[in-house]
């Protein structure tokens, strides 16, 4: 490992590199979002304003990516500033791309299964994302089921999200984790989120009521050596419900759409979101950063009653 620089396989930021050395509370964010998620310069923007959300609350953000083959974990300003500016022109790496984008010494943006092994090597136990992938409706014929949730099954990081998409098939997709041994914790609900839907009737698997319990949770699971990880689902909150309807209408309207045109594999996501962000005017863009932000929070107090627990 190496920190501030460095010609090491992780190339850690000096805010990073400090904070672990310190023991004090990091998260680690992806960098799918600011490459494929919004335009320049509104993504850098938003990366900017999530990672304020970590620092106002004592955590450093660790936003991970890829850069001239080089693992960053953890960017300064000019370094997100061009990870913004190359945009679609980073490839979007999950674990089975990490090795080939770096030796070819490209540019990659990493999803949630390539954030969480990488912050899992960094040794940094969270990691805040807006949602989880999952088992895609008709899976049965296409066999279409997120590298997120075989990641969540061997690697031991608390992914804090909004949960699935509702597009997805939630059932299946509590099952696969069900049986990757995966703990799916709801934060102050018993309901699966389902990302802009804050109940999607399906049970979790615990109940969790604060920060400190979160941090418990945490604590024993690393203590026991239980190599899967944990998903801990923060409901939507209530101020944005309003913009979640319309929203969920919209995603159904794009998914029908994707269907009858013939859309399938990683073009599928670009394609929705762009559909979506159309259909609602900007609308579920601006839900979206919002709906981060929240969980950005939740993860930061657990990150601080976690490193506050471990210190005693």
């Amino acid at each position: 490992r190496d920190g501030g620089g460095g010609s090491g396989p992780l190339v850690f930021s000096a805010e990073v590199a400090e904070a672990l050395r310190d023991g004090r509370p990091v998260v680690a964010l992806e960098s799918t979002i600011i490459s494929h998620g919004m335009p320049y310069p509104q993504n850098v923007e938003t990366a900017r304003e999530v990672e304020e959300v970590l620092r106002r609350r004592g955590v450093a953000p660790a936003t991970i990516g890829i850069l001239d083959g080089t693992i960053h974990i953890g960017m300064d300003s000019a370094q997100l500033e061009r990870f913004g500016k190359l945009g679609l022109k980073c490839k979007k790496v999950s674990r089975r791309d990490i090795a080939a984008v770096v030796a070819s010494g490209g540019h990659g943006a990493t999803t949630v299964s390539a954030t969480m092994l990488l912050a899992e090597r960094a040794r940094i136990p969270i990691f805040v994302t807006g949602g989880i992938g999952g088992v895609h409706r008709g899976a049965e014929e296409s066999w279409d089921v997120s590298a997120d949730l075989t990641e969540l099954g061997r690697t031991p990081v608390c992914v804090v999200c909004a949960g699935a998409k509702s597009i997805l098939d939630l059932p299946k997709t509590l099952e696969f984790l069900e049986t990757q041994g995966v703990c799916v914790a709801g934060y102050r609900t018993d309901d699966f989120p389902a990302f802009f839907t804050p109940r999607s009737g399906l049970p979790v698997s615990c109940r969790i009521d604060d920060s400190a319990s979160a941090a418990a949770l945490l604590d024993r699971h690393g203590v026991l050596g239980i190599s899967s990880g944990i998903v801990l689902a923060v409901p939507v909150p209530d101020d944005l419900a309003a913009e979640a309807a319309s929203v969920e209408e919209a995603t159904r309207r794009a998914v029908e759409e994707s269907a009858a045109q013939g859309i399938r594999g990683n073009e599928v996501t670009p394609f929705l979101l762009k559909r979506i962000n159309e259909l609602t005017g900007g609308e579920s863009l601006r839900a979206n950063v919002a709906l981060v932000k929240n969980n950005a929070a939740v993860g930061a107090d657990v990150a601080v009653a976690l490193a506050a627990l471990r210190a005693r």
